[in-house]
């Protein structure tokens, strides 16, 4: 099994178990430039105040910000460049602190080339931890 792949790997060359991983830090500029850029201003994200008094006792940084390191990861290394994002399935397991270090991997799970077809399970972890799960289906380059 093939990790971290770097370059667009083809449907032609695409197996079953092949896996791609990102780790970023979800920084404090991170999570406002984010904030911005969705709109959601959620005061649980950008509060202090808000995050201490919340069940969670800190800020969190956005679900969707988390998974969108599956996004980078298509796009760029597993299938990579030329990918198209057909579907996605998301469930978020627990809060993501903001200062956390986050790795999301994705890994493949199905292979239809004659639709050139490809489904990912996707995973993303802190410290060890899952906090999100899913699915992604996309449609992968071809030589062809």
């Amino acid at each position: 099994m093939r990790s971290d792949i770097g370059e667009t790997v083809f449907i032609e060359d695409l197996e079953i178990g092949m896996s791609a991983s990102l780790t970023k830090k979800v920084d404090e500029a991170t999570v406002r430039a984010f904030a911005d850029v969705s709109e959601d201003m959620n005061p649980i994200h950008l509060d202090p105040e808000v995050g201490r008094a919340s069940q969670f006792g800190q800020r969190i940084a956005h679900g969707m910000l988390v998974s969108s390191l599956f996004s980078a990861i298509l796009g760029n290394r597993l299938p990579g460049n030329g990918t198209v994002y057909l579907g996605q399935t998301l469930k978020f397991l627990a809060p993501v602190p903001v200062g956390s270090e986050v790795t999301a991997t994705v890994a493949v799970s199905e292979v239809h080339r004659e639709r050139r077809r490809v489904m990912l399970s996707c995973e993303a972890k802190v410290s060890g931890k899952l906090v999100v799960t899913g699915e992604a289906t996309v449609l992968a380059p071809s030589r062809g």
